[in-house]
């Protein structure tokens, strides 16, 4: 039974470094991008898939934390884009914490738990990066509007 354990996780590593890796070229093309369907259906699909191999496999700190990213990009995926710097940020985290998991795992060392400022903040409303109409001027074509 070890060395199917082994061989597994063996498996599980080789398949979720390829994930973070197609997580990680989604991210750059949404630092250019932030509306981009493609990156934004390739870190859904990367997070659900990470999600359910860890799931299966015992790795519930990493199943955690790829949950609440696959429901974050969820979210976004309804929205049609990223909406900020700061929740591009927060997905960037997600995936430092992802590697290090991962890191651990082919360490042979104890998956460290998230950060719960991180599994907080995936969960949350981001906040709007858009400015109030109040913010903006009263303006069309560089000219005041007309009441």
């Amino acid at each position: 039974m070890a060395l199917d354990m082994a061989k597994y996780r063996r498996i599980f590593l080789e398949e979720g470094l390829d994930h973070l890796g197609e997580i990680s070229h989604a991210l750059f093309d949404l630092e250019k991008e932030m509306a981009s369907s493609e990156a934004i259906d390739t870190l859904f699909r990367m997070a659900h898939s990470l999600k359910s191999m860890a799931a299966s496999l015992g790795y519930d700190t990493i199943a955690e934390l790829a949950h609440r990213m696959e429901d974050r990009m969820e979210g976004i995926r309804a929205g049609g884009r990223v909406r900020g710097h700061q929740e591009l940020a927060l997905l960037f985290r997600s995936l430092e914490m992802l590697e290090a998991m991962l890191a651990a795992v082919g360490n042979e060392q104890a998956v460290p738990s998230a950060d719960e400022d991180l599994l907080r903040c995936l969960a949350e409303d981001p906040p709007s990066e858009r400015a109030s109409e109040d913010d903006v001027p009263n303006r069309v074509g560089g000219e005041p509007k007309k009441a």
